[in-house]
């Protein structure tokens, strides 16, 4: 059965077609990156007319200029002939109205020449002959005797005038030579046709492309945004690949540690509550024990009664630790969660603290030192580093050897100050050192028990840390000791 259905799947795999491709592109360019496309089409389309048109704008302006410059450099040979004759009149009678004549159509150019009265004495298109000319060009000429040419736009010509000078030197007239060049605006305009295929053509040629690079661009954001969705109905274990361009490679990194540590805290939760629902029910399954014990006795003998109630007594007292530590972390978990703080001198709450636990060393015969670098005051709450000091200065005395020693230092710098709690103990094993802060978690079961522990007080240790902003360190190792560094910032200052 599986086999037929890989074999249709490669079927349907082979009949894939060149159109079904662009019907699938296209319906995802429509489905899902419609905005992408309308605004990357706008900017194609926006950059090629541009860029025609810019083409086409300054081909135009070339073709203008050099025909302008041919026109001017022709209407100053045409007037230099006129040096030859004393007067317009003399000029016309050595035939130069025949020569005008032959040179326009020639070169199909119009020439006038206006006399200084402004009357156009000859006209080779014989329109304007004996009619007064009003030309600004000509105006020009009369006033300064400079060449003048340019290009009329609404007129579609190309218009030279330059001054005519007998034999003598002296100004007779203007020259005017014309240009016709509306034949060059419909070539421009044939050219423009052209143009305008051509530009559909690009057009199309790139938002086909923006189409197919859109489709592959966003295939691993689809993809991205599948798994998410599948997340998001509770399969958890999926993971978006590590591949692709960058930004696609970090996106991934960065969920799947988050996913990674939601399914670890997921986890931590779990065996939290399993280990509160045991931690809580041992003690009270001890104190059943032995009160069945009693009642099932008949005649107890006091000494006996008196031990079976001491011992119901401990693990009342247990389970009243247990309950009292959870409810402090539960307090620390609170977003209303506050410090008490205070300037408090490190010195002597370090002495204080460690002259409180110096029965419990001297009980086990362990050597406690205290050794403090300079004077140290600090912002903070007291009564919470109090419990982090006794709390690692106890574990160091209880985890210790006989006849072993805890030494406990003090110091700072400008920012910081730092407490170190070094013993001769037992150690922690390698693989216990980054779990020793979880809740509940204890190296040795056994032994945690008989010294009366929780479980919960590093977890406590490491949260009060925490809200002064500071940090702690472990270093140990197994049967050499361990040595716990914390460093907390000298002035408390609120995280935005």
């Amino acid at each position: 059965m599986f086999s037929k259905n890989k074999k249709s799947r490669g079927i349907n795999r082979r009949k894939i077609t060149l159109k079904g491709i662009f019907n699938n592109i296209f319906r995802f360019v429509c489905k899902y990156s419609v905005h992408q496309f309308v605004l990357g089409a706008i900017i194609i389309i926006i950059a090629v007319i541009f860029t025609f048109e810019g083409f086409e704008y300054i081909y135009k302006q070339s073709v203008i200029s050099r025909q302008t410059a041919v026109v001017q450099n022709e209407a100053v040979l045409i007037a230099a002939e006129y040096a030859n004759y004393s007067s317009l009149k003399d000029a016309d009678d050595n035939g130069m109205n025949s020569r005008l004549n032959s040179y326009s159509a020639l070169n199909q150019i119009r020439i006038r020449v206006v006399d200084k009265n402004y009357v156009i004495y000859t006209d080779t298109y014989f329109t304007d002959t004996d009619k007064t000319i009003i030309n600004s060009r000509v105006f020009e000429i009369f006033d300064n005797h400079k060449n003048s040419s340019g290009y009329d736009k609404e007129t579609g010509n190309i218009e030279a005038a330059v001054p005519i000078y007998n034999e003598q030197g002296d100004f007779i007239a203007v020259l005017v030579a014309d240009l016709d060049y509306t034949e060059l605006d419909a070539m421009f305009l044939n050219v423009n046709k052209q143009n305008n295929n051509i530009k559909i053509v690009i057009i199309t040629l790139c938002l086909a492309e923006l189409m197919v690079g859109i489709y592959f661009l966003n295939r691993p954001v689809r993809k991205i945004i599948d798994i998410v969705a599948n997340v998001n109905a509770g399969h958890t274990d999926e993971r978006i690949p590590v591949k692709g361009y960058t930004e696609i490679r970090e996106m991934a990194h960065d969920f799947n540690g988050i996913m990674d540590k939601a399914n670890e805290t997921d986890q931590s939760r779990a065996e939290f509550v399993s280990n509160v629902s045991h931690e809580l029910k041992t003690p009270i399954t001890s104190i059943k024990v032995l009160a069945e014990s009693l009642n099932t006795q008949e005649n107890v003998p006091l000494e006996v009664y008196q031990e079976f109630m001491q011992d119901i007594v401990t693990e009342i007292d247990r389970e009243s630790k247990i309950i009292e530590d959870l409810l402090t972390l539960v307090r620390m978990d609170k977003s209303v969660a506050s410090l008490n703080l205070a300037s408090v001198n490190m010195n002597e709450l370090m002495e204080m603290t460690l002259k409180r636990l110096k029965p419990i060393a001297q009980k086990k015969n362990v050597e406690l030192l205290f050794e403090s670098f300079r004077p140290v005051v600090a912002q903070v709450d007291e009564v919470k580093i109090t419990q982090v000091i006794s709390n690692l200065v106890e574990n160091a005395i209880k985890y210790n050897i006989d006849d072993g020693w805890v030494h406990v230092s003090l110091n700072a710098d400008y920012q910081y100050f730092y407490v170190r709690v070094e013993d001769s103990g037992i150690g922690i094993p390698e693989e216990s050192i980054n779990k020793i802060f979880e809740r509940f978690y204890r190296v040795d079961k056994a032994r945690s028990r008989e010294t009366g522990g929780t479980g919960l007080g590093l977890a406590i240790v490491r949260n009060i840390i925490l809200m002064h902003h500071g940090t702690i360190k472990v270093h140990s190792e197994e049967n050499s000791g361990t040595t716990f560094t914390m460093r907390i910032p000298l002035n408390y200052v609120e995280m935005q």
